[in-house]
């Protein structure tokens, strides 16, 4: 089964309730616990999340759905990716870590930059995992959407793309959409994505501002009122683990402390980063573990591990055994439903834009 975070459909339900439809209704018939919705820390089947979405538009009448949820969410949604693309150099090191980062997300989405055959423009493909004969227009609009709020993160409120690429034919005017994307919409297309500009993709992100109050934001969100050191560290860990970018450097800014200062304070009661870490990842693993079917490669991103071996070896060290068993003896069984990967041979050929 292909899982993804119950961020996915975060305001769902009060958008649902604002164009006359019941959420609640909807949310059963998908088979989606309401309590999961929003919730970063649940997971919920993708196909039950595009089952909501898709019957939410034709429940409401209402086809541009998928966009008016886009608006509602923000780069909360993924966690705390802000972080992680802070940590890059570049706005093409920023998207290849949301792509390590979506796999933990959901292992179902997939992006991926390529170069174009004319070397100024590159290709940002957003790809849906699943079976190919799944039509999910609504879902995709809303992936696209979420995608232009990362952009507008990246590289300013008013930033544009060349082109927006959807591969269904419109669901509304096509003005409709140069409004929504301030790019020209190509429909019926291969594959999701945008093209933009190979130059965009070089830009500095050293002094990203927004970026930086974004995170810092979601961190403060998260982080419980009135905690202690330890539970405010083990609570901002947590969320950062999938990002890769729970480090201590990243940890104590969020402080507004120097790391050896953070280190100090751990000590003075009675504990290190790295065991906080180490615990974290052990709390993780035994809760997905005894009650998901959460891959072993997703769990090891999960865990912000680069390796599934690592996670192995880690296992055997808390548990006294590989994650497999371990799961087998105390856990659900590993999803082993097979996934038709809706792949491209190529990227798509567009017109050379101006501009």
């Amino acid at each position: 089964m292909s899982l993804v975070r119950g961020t996915a459909l975060a305001n769902y339900p009060s958008l649902v309730t604002e164009l006359g439809g019941d959420p609640a209704t909807l949310l059963c018939a998908a088979g989606i616990r309401e309590q999961d919705v929003g919730n970063y820390d649940t997971f919920v089947p993708f196909q039950a999340a595009i089952h909501a979405t898709e019957s939410a538009a034709e429940a409401t009448a209402t086809k541009d759905f998928g966009r008016r949820l886009a608006q509602r969410q923000g780069i909360e949604i993924l966690g705390p990716v802000g972080a992680a693309a802070r940590t890059a150099a570049t706005v093409a090191d920023a998207l290849a870590i949301f792509n390590t980062f979506m796999g933990a997300y959901s292992p179902v989405i997939s992006i991926n930059v390529t170069p174009l055959p004319n070397g100024t423009q590159s290709f940002l493909a957003i790809e849906f995992l699943i079976d190919e004969t799944t039509r999910c227009p609504q879902t995709t609009e809303l992936a696209l959407g979420v995608s232009l709020g990362v952009f507008h993160l990246l590289l300013g409120a008013d930033y544009r793309a060349l082109a927006v690429h959807l591969p269904h034919d419109p669901l509304t005017p096509k003005a409709d959409y140069v409004r929504y994307f301030g790019a020209r919409p190509h429909f019926a297309a291969r594959v999701a994505g945008y093209t933009v500009r190979t130059a965009d993709l070089g830009r500095a992100l050293h002094h990203d501002d927004v970026a930086h109050r974004a995170i810092v934001d979601y961190l403060s969100k998260i982080t419980p009122v009135d905690a202690g050191v330890v539970e405010s560290v083990r609570t901002i860990v947590r969320q950062l683990l999938p990002t890769g970018a729970a480090t201590l450097d990243v940890v104590a800014e969020q402080f507004h402390l120097h790391p050896k200062t953070l280190q100090r304070r751990l000590a003075d009661a009675e504990t290190t980063f790295a065991a906080l870490v180490d615990q974290v990842r052990k709390e993780a693993a035994d809760r997905y573990l005894r009650n998901t079917g959460i891959s072993l490669t997703h769990l090891a991103r999960e865990l912000g591990y680069a390796e599934q071996s690592v996670l192995t070896r880690s296992c055997k060290r808390w548990f006294g055994t590989g994650p497999a068993a371990y799961r087998n003896k105390t856990g659900v069984p590993a999803s082993h439903g097979r996934l038709t990967v809706r792949r491209l041979a190529q990227v798509p050929s567009v017109p050379s834009p101006s501009g």
